[in-house]
C-alpha cells in the first residue's frame, strides 16, 4: 500500500564452534578425550521498514517481511536491528525474557544476545504500543536435541498478562506539557475571486506532550503542534503543493492522506516522511467542499486519534455567501488505558481503540478546550458558520447546538446542496460538514454530540452570544405572569 522505506542492512547466520577440550585423568589410566558441548552462535541482523502498508522487521535485501528466525536448543542468539525507516521501535521475546533497547535513527542499532534454552515456536514482536498490531511480528523456532525438553505449549494470553504482573502505576502528568488545542477562531480569510493558482502548503509534524485534562497529560502527533491541524483553503481549479516535513525529533514516521486528493491515495502513498525527513506532493483541487485531511500511516488509528487530522475547504469559483463568524471544530475519540479524569500522563491504548472504546471525546483536541480555553463568541443578529470535521478514528459525530437551529446545512461537507432548518446533523468519522445559523437571542449556546454520554468525556463547546433580548424569540414565564394570561 505504502512505499517500502527501507536501509538494507547486511544480512548473516554465522555458526561458531568452540575447541574441544580433553577430558580429565583417572586413577587408574588416561580416559579417552570427551568433548565439550560445542557453543554455536547463530547471528541475524535485521532492519524495520514498511510493506504492504504493514510495519514490518525486515532481512538486509528489503524482500522477505518478519523472517522465521531458527535455533536449536542451547544454541545463542544474537540479533542486530536497526531502524530502517527512521522510526522507534524495539525487538521482544516475552516467552523467552527478551527484550531489546529501543532504537532509532538517532540511536542507531542495538544488539541483543540470549541463550535458546527451550523448544518451540516464539513470536518476537515490537512492543511499541499498536506496532505489533499493524505488522511488527514474527517466529522464531528452537528446535529440540536429544537432551533438550518437551517443547512447550505456546502461552495463553492470560498466562501472558499473569505473568506480566500488574499494572504499570500511572506516571504523573508530564511537567513539559503544553496546550495542543488549535483556536477555534483560526479560520483562513474567504479567498473572493481570483483566477486559480498555484497555492503551496508546509506542514511539520510534531510529537510532544499535550494538556488532555486538567492534570491529565498525553503524548499527541501533530500537524503543526496543535489538534486539529491548521485549517486549509484553497479554490476550485487551483493546483497545491504540499510539503510534509517530520521533525527530527519524532519517534515516527508520519504522513498525510487528503480526502480533497484524487490518486495517490490522498497523498499517503508518496508521504511517508521519516524523522528529520520532507516530502512534496502537487494536486489539482478538482472538487469543491470540506475535506477531511489525517495521518495514514500504519497504525492508522493510532496516528488519528493521538490528533493527526485537520480539514481543507476548496471554495467553489464563486465562493461561499458571506457570514459575519466562523469557527473551526473538529471531535475526536481518545483512547487510553484509565479512565477519563485519571490524572496522570496517559497512554494510548491500542486494546480499546482495537474495541472502540474511547476514554475521552475532544473538540480541538483537549477537555475545556471550546469551554475554558478558547471563547467563542457572536452577537444577536450575527451569522454564525462553523466547519465541523470528525477526525474519529471511529466514532460518528451526532452534531448540535443546544438552543439553536441550523438555518443551512451543507450536508457532509458538500457545497453544491443545502439542506435548511436542521436540528441535529450527522457527521461520519472522516466526514465534515458546514452550518450556518442565525443567532436571535442572547445567552450560553453548547456545542455537543447529541450522545451525550460523552459530554461526560469531555465533549463540550460553548458559543457566547450578547446582545438585546427579544422576548417575541424567547421569554421565561413566571407563575403570576401564567395566571394572569389565564384571566
Amino acid at each position: 500500500m505504502f512505499a517500502r522505506v527501507l536501509a538494507p542492512i547486511p544480512f548473516a547466520i554465522a555458526v561458531f564452534v568452540g575447541a574441544a577440550m580433553a577430558g580429565p585423568l583417572t586413577s587408574v589410566a588416561q580416559a579417552a578425550p570427551a568433548t565439550a558441548q560445542k557453543e554455536v552462535v547463530r547471528q541475524y541482523t535485521l532492519s524495520t521498514g514498511m510493506a504492504d502498508g504493514k510495519m514490518v522487521y525486515l532481512d538486509a535485501q528489503g524482500k522477505a517481511s518478519n523472517p522465521v528466525l531458527k535455533a536449536n536448543v542451547g544454541d545463542t542468539v544474537v540479533l542486530t536491528i536497526g531502524s530502517g525507516e527512521g522510526a522507534q521501535h524495539d525487538i521482544v521475546i516475552p516467552d523467552l525474557k527478551v527484550a531489546s533497547k529501543k532504537f532509532d535513527s538517532s540511536t542507531g542499532s542495538v544488539t541483543v544476545r540470549f541463550k535458546a534454552s527451550k523448544p518451540g515456536r516464539f513470536t518476537y514482536y515490537c512492543s511499541i504500543p499498536g506496532h505489533q498490531q499493524i505488522g511488527m511480528e514474527g517466529v522464531l523456532e528452537v528446535a529440540a536435541t536429544s537432551a533438550s525438553p518437551a517443547a512447550a505449549a505456546p502461552a495463553s494470553k492470560a498466562a501472558v498478562a499473569a505473568a506480566a504482573g500488574p499494572a504499570l502505576a500511572l506516571a504523573p502528568a508530564a511537567a513539559d506539557a503544553v496546550s495542543i488545542t488549535m483556536d477555534p477562531n483560526s479560520v483562513p480569510p474567504a479567498i473572493g475571486k481570483r483566477a486559480p493558482t498555484l497555492v503551496k502548503y508546509r506542514i511539520d509534524t510534531v510529537e510532544l506532550n499535550g494538556k488532555l485534562d486538567d492534570g491529565t497529560t498525553f503524548n499527541y502527533w501533530t500537524f503543526g503542534s496543535k489538534v486539529p491541524g491548521p485549517m486549509l483553503r484553497v479554490k476550485q481549479g487551483d493546483t497545491v503543493e504540499m510539503t510534509l516535513a517530520n521533525h527530527k525529533s519524532s519517534k515516527m514516521v508520519h504522513s498525510i492522506d487528503l480526502h480533497s486528493v484524487t490518486g495517490g491515495h490522498g497523498g499517503g502513498a508518496d508521504t511517508q516522511v521519516a524523522p528529520g525527513q520532507e516530502k512534496t506532493i502537487r494536486f489539482k483541487a478538482l472538487n469543491p467542499g470540506l475535506y477531511v485531511y489525517h495521518c495514514a500511516t500504519p497504525s492508522v488509528p493510532h496516528h488519528i486519534s493521538a490528533g493527526m487530522y485537520g480539514l481543507i475547504l476548496v471554495e467553489p469559483e464563486e465562493g461561499l455567501p458571506p457570514v459575519d463568524r466562523e469557527y473551526y471544530v473538529m471531535q475526536g475519540d481518545l483512547y487510553t488505558g484509565r479512565a477519563a479524569g485519571t490524572k496522570g500522563h496517559h497512554e494510548y491504548s491500542p486494546e480499546r481503540a482495537s474495541d472502540e472504546l474511547p476514554s475521552f471525546y475532544t473538540f480541538n483536541g483537549a477537555v475545556g478546550s471550546l469551554t475554558k480555553e478558547f471563547k467563542m463568541t457572536a452577537k444577536v443578529g450575527e451569522t454564525v458558520r462553523v466547519y465541523f470535521g470528525v477526525g474519529g478514528p471511529n466514532k460518528v459525530s451526532s452534531f448540535h447546538v443546544i438552543g439553536e437551529i441550523f438555518d443551512k446545512v451543507y450536508s457532509e461537507g458538500s457545497v453544491s446542496s443545502v439542506k435548511k432548518d436542521v436540528q441535529t446533523t450527522l457527521v461520519a468519522p472522516g466526514g465534515a460538514t458546514i452550518v450556518d445559523f442565525k443567532v436571535n437571542y442572547p445567552g450560553s449556546y453548547i456545542l455537543v454530540d447529541h450522545a451525550l454520554s460523552r459530554v461526560g468525556k469531555g465533549l463540550a463547546g460553548i458559543l457566547e452570544v450578547t446582545g438585546e433580548r427579544d422576548v417575541a424569540v424567547y421569554e421565561p414565564v413566571s407563575p403570576t405572569q401564567t395566571v394572569a394570561h389565564q384571566h
